[in-house]
């Protein structure tokens, strides 16, 4: 029930219901030990945010010698909710000037989390996304010749309902 009531921690939930949720989480996390039942985090596609994705191409000169175009995905994301979140899967769907998808890419969380905050919270699997959590990561990608743009999703690999969260980008 502690998702549905979940406000959001970005600013956008009005103050009171912040604190009000912030009780009955107490009252919750007490009736929980009592009982002996264990807090999990649930996967909720309306606790995320992808405040930003960036595809940039490399400008070294190894990347000239390859025959795909080396470039760096920086995507930064958010869990808004007031609860732990699983970590969701990440996708990116490469498009050409057509938009017809050419490659998609996915991304566990083992694989987009930065390797510096998962040494740092080595439970992040089972714990969750802490409210409020906010991660930046970089990505390395190989782009074809004909790629003209980009999407990136979130999504949980258990489930069949769409993501509401895509960037897109040209």
């Amino acid at each position: 029930m502690l998702p549905i009531l979940a406000p959001r921690v970005d600013g956008t939930s009005n103050a009171v219901a912040v604190t009000t949720f912030s009780l009955l989480q107490q009252f919750d996390e007490k009736l929980c030990r009592s009982l002996g039942c264990i807090n999990r985090p649930v996967s909720d596609f309306a606790a995320w945010k992808i405040i930003s994705a960036n595809l940039a191409l490399e400008n070294s000169p190894e990347a000239l010698k390859t025959p795909a175009n080396q470039s760096t995905l920086q995507v930064e994301i958010q869990n808004r909710l007031a609860i732990n979140i699983l970590w969701p899967y990440l996708e990116i769907s490469l498009t050409d000037a057509d938009e017809s998808e050419l490659k998609s890419i996915q991304f566990s969380p083992k694989e987009w989390l930065p390797a510096n905050w998962q040494e740092s919270h080595p439970d992040f699997l089972r714990e969750g996304a802490p409210a409020g959590e906010i991660i930046h990561s970089d990505l390395p990608i190989a782009l074809s010749q004909n790629t003209a743009g980009y999407r990136v999703r979130v999504f949980y690999p258990q489930s069949t309902t769409p993501s509401p969260h895509l960037t897109n980008g040209n």
